[in-house]
């Protein structure tokens, strides 16, 4: 029997999951919690390395996986340098921009740094990370923000966007290759692409809190207004900075993150909710219509995601708003589990080629 069993590690900022696939198929899944306290004495991601490596192994051990059996790691990537969409070998130089978090810190710079250290149990495999939030296929007329002091980035949610479009190609017979597609998802933050022949040639920046407002991110706000309150008396870049990120959006409007909640206030005559609901719908559909003029309107779908895609009241309201644009497919949640082990099989399967991290250009 060939080294043919995939492992799958995605750290996030409050859990650990581990699976293994074969064939495409899931035989082993776990998640692994951690509450506040586990983590809160690490000062830094990447000193959790330690911690987060002995509760894998711990589980792989528990659960007799076949250490001669897995052929491949594939793990979420982190934020390291922008680079194109694909699976990348786990290098030096990635091991050492996603130690140093050298595009900021975030759980899951220590998926590339588990995979590799895995490779010291799993001898016939090799360790890799597919379709990080850095991927940057932006045309260059997109970069341009209005200000040579500041230029557009490419940080979305690039494993899901990128395997439900291949996905929907698929079910299409089609290649993604082939197609022009907008693809929205609605998670904690939302992101919008305009996918051009299986290129990301325009997105919001969904980490920094651009675009549509989500659950806690408060989305693009009025420059000037911005501006005034970053310099108004006690208010620091922290602070900012959380009123963006974390604390913004729906949280700010009504004190929860809850978008099932929002949608059942909305439909029981909460007023205020009831307009936030509207608006959020409202400011996905511009959105959408924006990476449809970067299409000039040639697109073959649009594809609404994430987990808020669960909410009917919402995708319904955007359907109505752009379904005269192109046909709408909504294909609920994000399973990033599923997305890595299929990158992982397409690079086993030798339909797809690994390539290597350079770091900054």
């Amino acid at each position: 029997m060939g080294a043919d069993y995939i492992l799958v590690i995605n750290p996030g900022a409050t859990s650990t999951k581990i699976a293994v696939y074969r064939n495409n198929s899931s035989i082993f899944l776990k998640g692994i919690r951690h509450e506040g306290g586990d983590l809160e004495k690490f000062a830094h991601a990447a000193d959790q390395l330690p911690y987060r490596l002995k509760l894998v192994l711990s589980e792989v051990k528990e659960n007799h996986i076949p250490q001669d059996q897995v052929g491949m790691i594939i793990a979420r990537g982190g934020l390291i340098h922008p680079i194109e969409s694909g699976v990348y070998e786990v290098n030096e130089q990635m091991i050492k921009d996603l130690s140093e978090g050298v595009m900021g810190e975030h759980a899951s710079n220590l998926g590339g740094l588990i995979a590799h250290r895995l490779l010291e149990t799993f001898t016939k495999a090799k360790a890799f990370i597919a379709d990080p939030v850095v991927v940057d296929e932006l045309d260059e007329v997109a970069r341009i923000s209005g200000h040579p002091q500041f230029q557009r980035t490419s940080i979305f949610h690039a494993l899901n966007q990128k395997s439900v479009a291949r996905m929907h190609a698929h079910s299409m017979g089609r290649e993604y290759e082939d197609m022009n597609l907008v693809v929205a998802h609605m998670g904690s933050g939302v992101s919008v692409g305009a996918h051009q022949k299986g290129r990301v040639v325009d997105v919001n920046n969904a980490l920094d809190g651009e675009g549509p407002f989500g659950p806690e991110r408060s989305g693009t706000l009025p420059n000037g207004a911005l501006a005034r309150y970053c310099f108004q008396e006690g208010n620091s870049w922290e602070k900012v900075r959380k009123m963006l990120i974390g604390e913004g959006g729906m949280f700010a409007y009504l004190g929860h993150k809850d978008a099932q909640l929002l949608e059942k206030m909305a439909r029981e005559g909460d007023e205020e909710a009831g307009l936030i609901h509207a608006a959020m719908a409202y400011q996905v559909s511009k959105e959408i219509g924006a990476m449809a003029a970067a299409l000039s309107g040639s697109i073959d779908g649009i594809l609404i995601t994430g987990g808020m895609a669960h909410n009917p009241g919402l995708t319904t309201a955007i359907k109505k708003q752009i379904e005269f644009i192109a046909p709408v497919f909504i294909y609920p949640g994000e399973d990033e589990m599923r997305a890595l082990a299929h990158n992982g099989s397409l690079l086993l399967n030798g339909k797809v080629s690994a390539k290597q991290y350079i770091g900054k250009k």
